[in-house]
């Protein structure tokens, strides 16, 4: 059953003088106890779609089209709305865990503000149940006094799920959650992430670049690049017969795979291509890649892809 349906999302905002289209009418459907991941090189806008799903855009941002949570239109919601909605039912793991906590404050009190704000829990049982998700996520509840520099970025990481996780959300949104650890940090936290999730029957989108944390962990990939999604599929299916130029060739740039690079750069986001986005870097390039703007065609297999190849492109050189 659809938790979370996204449909036609565009987002827009405006850097100097010019006008970033991060988001290109993105539509994507995230299934009851499902973890979807969304991959793709930095800067193409997967981020800001997390951001998006939770309405924590900037001022100068434009959004259109929706965000649909249990029959609601998020984006039409009021702030107030919203906030009882983030945080207990739609959380968010934030990346860089030390510029997400305040430093100020100790670990124990900025978990325990989430329960008193949601459940208007006195200080006393606001901090009990602080233990338990301390302890839960592999921490001493007895660190709960001490501060976000006093721990391991590992251990950060730890607390921003514990955070997360406080209300068992319906639905948990996990922005790079392991970029910067280290292979052993990592693995414990993937672990951990998994673990969490499935055992409390959530759902999750894993926003990630980590193609190997992808594959342990989401049921369904969804590849973004310049924006858009250009490519959707069940995980085994993606990593064992990619559809889409990009992503055949971002499955080779890893190391197990010969670690080739792309060839070309990522187009800039204000002033994106004609055509495919991908058109400049693709070795499969027609006339109709470089005129007009693929739909996400379905092939044979069930997998979308935005790919004139599967709509009986034909080249007109």
């Amino acid at each position: 059953m659809s938790l979370l349906k996204i449909e036609r999302l565009r987002v827009l905002f405006r850097s100097g003088n010019r006008i970033v289209k991060a988001n290109n009418s993105i539509d994507l459907e995230v299934m009851e106890n499902e973890i979807i991941g969304i991959i793709g090189e930095t800067g193409c806008g997967k981020s800001i779609l997390g951001r998006a799903i939770m309405t924590l855009l900037s001022e100068n941002t434009e959004v259109s089209g929706k965000i649909i949570y249990k029959g609601e239109d998020l984006l039409s919601l009021s702030e107030n709305k919203l906030r009882d909605i983030r945080g207990k039912n739609i959380s968010i793991i934030l990346q860089n865990p030390s510029a997400a906590l305040n430093p100020v404050f100790s670990i124990g009190d900025q978990i325990s503000e989430v329960f008193q704000y949601h459940d208007k829990m006195s200080k006393q049982n606001a901090e009990i149940k602080t233990a338990g998700i301390l302890e839960m996520v592999g921490i001493d509840p007895c660190r709960m006094r001490e501060f976000p520099h006093q721990f391991s970025g590992g251990m950060k990481q730890r607390i921003m799920i514990a955070m997360g996780m406080a209300f068992s959300p319906e639905l948990l949104i996990a922005d790079e959650p392991t970029k910067g650890l280290d292979p052993d940090t990592k693995k414990s936290i993937i672990n951990l992430l998994n673990r969490l999730v499935r055992s409390r029957n959530m759902s999750m989108i894993l926003i990630t670049h980590d193609l190997d944390v992808a594959e342990k962990m989401c049921d369904r990939i969804a590849v973004m690049y310049a924006g858009e999604i250009i490519e959707l599929a069940p995980v085994c299916d993606i990593l064992a017969e990619p559809g889409h130029p990009y992503t055949q060739v971002l499955l080779r740039s890893l190391p197990k795979k010969g670690l080739r690079s792309i060839s070309g750069e990522s187009p800039s986001l204000s002033s994106p291509p004609s055509g495919c986005r991908f058109h400049p870097r693709c070795e499969y390039v027609m006339d109709i890649c470089k005129q007009e703007h693929p739909e996400l065609f379905f092939t044979d297999t069930g997998t979308e892809v935005r790919c004139f190849l599967y709509n009986g492109g034909q080249d007109q050189s």
